[in-house]
């Protein structure tokens, strides 16, 4: 049988007829891990990184991993140790950060649903900046460091209604969605927040989607900011550093994002000619960093021949990988280990009670019950969105350092899943 084609997969090669991730044989992995299971590549993870920071060097600047990509500790370990911040969302992810060794005040607070008592912690722990997604959020804000005695550092997340072109729930820069304060309004609040106790202003932000393979949308949305940093700077309000968020897409099929490095020395270009080259720049990836560096491996369980397609009925379901059902997402499949003889076109699903519990269709699959499947590009918004949907506990995790295989997370077991649950007495 031919090799299939690889795509967007950096650290993934055929070897003869086994299929290897950073030189290790993912059959033998799910062998001695069982399956489900997630395997990721802190080589891959550090080569996407590369790109980002070669482009950078010379200049100000932090890059925050999106941790809601991949929240797992081993990955967030691993960006920490490169001396990356991190984009957070909830105080839940505070604490994963600092658990991983990270630091507050290299992390920015995102989120259009802050609680008083997340912006508490987060006061307490020094965060970098709050991005700020309303007026409403801003007088939250004053009276929580007011009253703790201390000054928030401040940003304002524009939505500078600029179209990602992207899947529509993960566009977030348009005028229809929950995200950030409106363009048109930013001055007022701006000039709400200058004068609020308790706060310091120093920085404006913006992130208009996920998945985006274009480089306009991104030139477009600076061009918005920088028009607001000079209006805002005219008023004698001088900003620090400009977020201009994360969302590149990566490659599942035949998608060609551009390169991170190409992205950011175009950004470089359109800032530096519009005289703001001397400002902090702040980026936070997510998927570009992880997505392509994880894969998921799944055992086949049945091949079963239906009346119009045959299924390829495997131990992963729409609770390990939501993608698919979610999204309408496309992910590249393909066997562990290759076998001789004609291939034949599988659905590819999950145990799950739910006819959504897909993770491929159509696919030209030679297999036999017992083989491994692994469902590529699976690092980013896989295990992050997880969950124990028909009483199923989570995958496993694995993350491969050269020639170590780490086992990263223990897979769970049923009786964790209702530990917490009391009967009625």
């Amino acid at each position: 049988m031919t090799a299939p084609a690889l795509p967007g997969a950096p650290f993934l090669a055929w070897r003869g007829h086994e299929l290897t991730l950073e030189g290790h044989s993912l059959s033998a992995l799910a062998r001695e891990f069982g399956t489900p299971l997630y395997v990721y590549s802190r080589a891959a993870m550090r080569h996407a990184l590369a790109a980002y920071t070669d482009a950078l060097q010379g200049r100000a600047h932090l890059l925050c991993y999106a941790m809601k990509a991949n929240s797992s500790l081993a990955v967030l370990q691993t960006f920490a140790q490169a001396g990356c911040g991190f984009d957070i969302v909830s105080v839940g992810e505070l604490e994963r950060v600092l658990a991983a060794g990270g630091s507050a005040a290299k992390v920015v607070f995102s989120g259009v649903g802050k609680r008083p008592d997340e912006m508490r912690r987060a006061l307490q722990e020094g965060v970098r900046c709050f991005n700020v997604e309303s007026v409403h959020e801003l007088h939250t804000l004053s009276a929580v460091a007011t009253g703790l005695g201390l000054r928030a550092p401040v940003s304002l997340r524009i939505n500078p209604d600029v179209d990602a072109k992207t899947h529509p729930y993960i566009s977030t820069g348009l005028k229809a969605n929950k995200f950030g304060i409106a363009h048109d309004e930013a001055l007022a609040a701006y000039r709400t927040a200058a004068r609020l106790p308790g706060l310091e202003v120093v920085g404006i932000d913006c992130h208009i989607g996920s998945q985006i393979t274009e480089v306009g949308p991104y030139l477009d949305t600076v061009d918005r900011l920088l028009d607001l940093v000079e209006a805002l700077q005219a008023e004698g309000i001088t900003l620090h550093h400009i977020d201009v968020g994360g969302g590149l897409g990566i490659t599942y099929t035949d998608e060609t994002p551009p390169d991170a490095g190409l992205l950011v020395r175009e950004l470089l270009a359109r800032v530096d000619a519009r005289g703001h080259g001397h400002r902090e720049l702040l980026f936070e990836p997510g998927r570009s960093l992880v997505g392509n560096a994880g894969v998921l491996l799944t055992e086949v369980l049945v091949l079963k021949a239906g009346g119009e397609k045959h299924f390829c009925i495997v131990d992963a379901a729409m609770n390990d990988l939501v993608r698919p059902a979610m999204y309408e997402a496309t992910m590249g499949i393909v066997p562990c280990a290759l076998r001789d003889g004609a291939s034949r076109r599988y659905d590819v699903v999950g145990p799950v009670c739910e006819s959504g519990d897909w993770l491929g269709r159509d696919r030209a699959l030679a297999v036999e019950p017992g083989d491994h499947l692994a469902v590529l590009s699976a690092g980013a918004y896989a295990m992050a969105m997880a969950s124990n949907y028909n009483s199923r506990p989570r995958a496993a995790e694995v993350m491969l350092d050269g020639p170590r295989a780490h086992l990263i997370r223990e897979r769970e077991t049923v009786s964790e899943l209702f530990a917490n649950e009391k009967l009625i007495g």
